[in-house]
């Protein structure tokens, strides 16, 4: 018979309503995003219309530019709003890869950790049972190596970011183990959109858009970059496949 953590425990003891309060603020949040028309700030027709002064505020308050950058993308994470892809870019577009990269991947982290702590209130048994066979397979990994395979889900993405967010909590990943994997596994993609923006700064800054801009470092690296990233789904899931057929030979 096994005896329930402390955790288990706290989680049993506090009522319902309590327990799912945090992840209701962030749905109702999440909601009011769409509902009150923010998500229309998120378009590349947005982004167009704004550009010259988004560039010219970041120029000169570089700082400010960054903190607003690292807020806004740990609310959008935290309430799992649709827009990481774009504005990522958009911080690439206005910041540049560096700066554009860096901020995202703090405001990501933040954004991350907050809905984890969120899902761990929301009691974790419940979310794994709603989560079906998905969720077993996410808990597998976890039961393995907790670091190893949170690094891997956000290095490749396999699943949606914030399914992740949410199976991490449900199965108790380490705080730490969490916060370390979601920072540096989710810097290689960053960077790649966020190079991409910046090479999208680049083109609408040149007077000549032709054949020869396009061939330029600038913005065919991020090019190729966002390909390579593309296949490195497909290229896991193979290695893993043909590494489960060797185990089983070799078992057999």
């Amino acid at each position: 018979m096994t005896t329930p953590t402390d955790n288990e425990t706290t989680d049993t003891a506090k009522p319902k309503w309590k327990r799912f309060l945090p992840i209701g603020v962030i749905v109702i949040a999440l909601i009011a995003f769409f509902a009150t028309g923010l998500n229309e700030y998120f378009t590349v027709d947005a982004i167009a219309e704004n550009q010259s002064a988004l560039k010219d505020f970041a120029k000169e308050n570089l700082i400010l530019a960054m903190l607003a950058v690292i807020v806004v993308y740990a609310i959008a994470t935290a309430i799992s709003a649709p827009v990481g892809s774009i504005f990522t870019l958009l911080s690439g577009f206005i910041l540049g890869t560096l700066y554009g990269g860096i901020s995202v991947v703090v405001g990501a982290t933040i954004g991350a950790t907050i809905i984890f702590f969120a899902g761990r209130e929301a009691a974790g048994d419940t979310l794994a049972k709603l989560g079906g066979n998905k969720m077993k397979s996410l808990e597998e990994g976890f039961a393995k190596d907790a670091m190893s395979y949170m690094f891997i889900l956000r290095l490749v993405p396999l699943f949606p970011f914030f399914v992740v967010n949410l199976a991490a909590a449900a199965f108790r990943v380490p705080t730490r183990s969490y916060i370390i994997a979601t920072f540096f596994g989710i810097m290689p993609g960053t960077f790649v959109f966020a190079s991409v923006g910046a090479g999208f700064s680049s083109i609408t800054e040149s007077e000549d858009i032709g054949l020869n801009v396009l061939l330029q470092p600038e913005i065919i690296g991020p090019i190729i970059g966002l390909i390579i990233l593309s296949l490195v789904p497909i290229a896991y899931k193979k290695f893993k496949g043909e590494d489960s057929n060797d185990t089983t030979k070799s078992e057999a």
